[in-house]
């Protein structure tokens, strides 16, 4: 079994050189966004994947999202194969970045938190991407997120949730809930879930995500400081379909999401 690494002690002295280069690239990097958001994805962001073919906005986010990922220093890595649009994709989740992961392989119509919404700068360009807004705890939020969904599925458009609810800590793998696979049988796509997974030299590490009580700007210095690492992205075998079980859907894509965080090495 791959051993879970514990966050470090050690002082890291080439944390203010990373600083002095990531920095300037990151800027540089997000004006590139901004510039892809009015020029491309304002224009372009409702294309849908023809005939197994990604349209230029899907090729443009996941240019981004991996150079994005490598400012940070990490080095996109995937598994398996993920299945032609449209696909319900159903992820773990552990730090803001795994939306960037996704995205660095398959551009998909996000369901993230409505709080990112009013993020400056951020949430503009989620809008521009195709994001469904949430608001957590609210079921009428839920019944219109759904609703949405099911449109966008159907019109051609992946979606991707992670349906533990919240991120996790610690590398735990939260319950997943079930209601949202309701969204794939609605549309009758296949459901695919999708393991994400920091790790270096084959091991996972599980503090690449959010400390507990580690805010967004916390977790976004102490990664762009940090040394590099993979990224990993495994897309995983599809579950079967049960319209008379949506917590068995949901159960065997968490076990299958489980047995590749603990299980596998690269």
């Amino acid at each position: 079994m791959t051993t879970q690494t514990m966050p470090e002690t050690r002082r890291d002295f080439l944390r203010p050189l990373r600083y002095l280069w990531r920095v300037p690239c990151l800027l540089v990097h997000v004006i590139l966004g901004i510039l892809l958001c009015i020029g491309l994805l304002a224009w372009t962001g409702r294309a849908v994947m023809r005939n197994g073919q990604e349209p230029l906005a899907h090729r443009a986010i996941r240019w981004w999202s991996s150079w994005l990922l490598r400012i940070f220093g990490l080095r996109p890595v995937r598994v398996g194969q993920p299945l032609a649009d449209p696909v319900l994709f159903v992820a773990n989740h552990t730090s803001w970045l795994d939306i960037v992961l996704l995205h660095s392989q398959r551009a998909v119509c996000f369901v993230a938190k409505a709080e990112i919404a009013r993020w400056p700068l951020v949430g503009w360009m989620a809008s521009c991407g195709g994001t469904i807004f949430h608001r957590r705890g609210n079921n009428h939020s839920l019944a219109s997120v759904m609703q949405v969904m099911v449109e966008r599925l159907r019109a051609g458009r992946s979606v991707a949730v992670f349906p533990e609810g919240g991120t996790g800590h610690n590398g735990v793998l939260k319950v997943f809930h079930a209601r949202i696979f309701q969204a794939a049988l609605d549309a009758e796509v296949i459901v695919q879930p999708v393991a994400l997974r920091f790790a270096r030299h084959g091991r996972r590490l599980i503090d690449a995500g959010f400390r507990e009580d580690e805010n967004f700007m916390g977790n976004l210095l102490r990664l762009l400081g940090g040394p590099p690492m993979d990224a990993e992205v495994h897309f995983l075998q599809a579950v079967p379909s049960t319209p008379e079980a949506r917590r068995r859907m949901a159960e065997l894509a968490r076990e299958r999401i489980g047995h590749a965080l603990d299980d596998h090495a690269i």
